[in-house]
């Protein structure tokens, strides 16, 4: 961390996320009651579920609703902690060659076959880097869930985050062709010795914090070496190796705020 300040500068940021998302859940699902295409309202209508009780029936909607939006809240809280530390983009814009495309096809293919040999090594993205072509260029923009460039390491980081990191094969390819295209757009702008680094990101370990990850279908097409799985996210997010417990210890005191949200729902659609 690179003054003594930021850690309270992160609390900050995670407290104010944390009630600003208190607040709007609360107001968005209190103010839907008596509307019958509210987002709790148009999910309960699964006869299966309604057979099982009404406060069940109740539970499964907000649930749904609840881990969509959170899972929106973190992206955001982490996109506003880079703002300390990186210059934040959400695009990459530049030239992209013919050649590279047809070379980030090629190593897709291969992922996607079990019985090819050739698996993810960070290695294939040089290969895509140092293609040498006089084709004509193709101008295009990438949006990016993060490209956060480090001035002081002059490290460029291409982030695809999945909150739990559940992938189908579809997903889990084009994400990988994703980070592709944006690195060799970035690399054909920056020159071939910019540092640029890419990574698969999640905010949680679904297998547990510090466990092995085991999600076959995102190491089917990405290196172990551009995981960033849980900690090592918020980690290289705060520019710490504390960066991790600061978010979450302080996630954990402010989450009565959330708890207090969802009685008061609770109370407003069962009584």
């Amino acid at each position: 961390m690179r003054n003594v300040e930021t850690e309270k500068s992160i609390r900050q940021i995670v407290r104010s996320a944390v009630e600003a998302y208190a607040n709007g859940f609360e107001a968005r699902h209190v103010g839907e009651v008596d509307n019958p295409n509210g987002t709790i309202n148009m999910k309960i209508h699964n006869v299966f579920i309604a057979a099982l009780g009404e406060e069940l029936q109740y539970y499964t909607a907000l649930v749904r609703s609840l881990d969509s939006s959170l899972g929106n809240m973190l992206e955001k809280m982490a996109i506003n902690i880079a703002k300390l530390f990186y210059e934040v983009e959400k695009s990459v814009e530049g030239n992209l060659y013919p050649e590279q495309t047809t070379k980030i096809a090629e190593f897709l293919e291969a992922y996607k076959n079990n019985k090819n040999p050739l698996k993810p090594s960070i290695s294939h993205y040089a290969e895509i880097k140092n293609i040498k072509t006089s084709s004509e260029l193709i101008n295009k923009t990438h949006v990016s869930d993060y490209y956060l460039y480090d001035k002081q390491t002059n490290t460029h980081h291409l982030i695809e985050l999945k909150i739990g990191g559940d992938l189908d094969n579809k997903k889990a390819r084009s994400e990988k062709e994703a980070i592709f295209e944006q690195y060799a757009i970035l690399s054909n702008s920056l020159g071939t010795d910019a540092n640029i680094k890419c990574h698969f990101a999640t905010a949680y370990n679904r297998f547990g914090e510090d466990r092995e990850w085991k999600q076959t279908r995102v190491l089917q097409f990405f290196a172990k070496e551009e995981l960033l799985i849980g900690k090592d996210f918020w980690n290289l997010v705060c520019c710490s190796d504390k960066g991790y417990e600061i978010v979450i210890d302080e996630y954990k005191k402010s989450a009565y705020l959330i708890n207090n949200a969802l009685n008061n729902i609770k109370q407003e659609y069962l009584g």
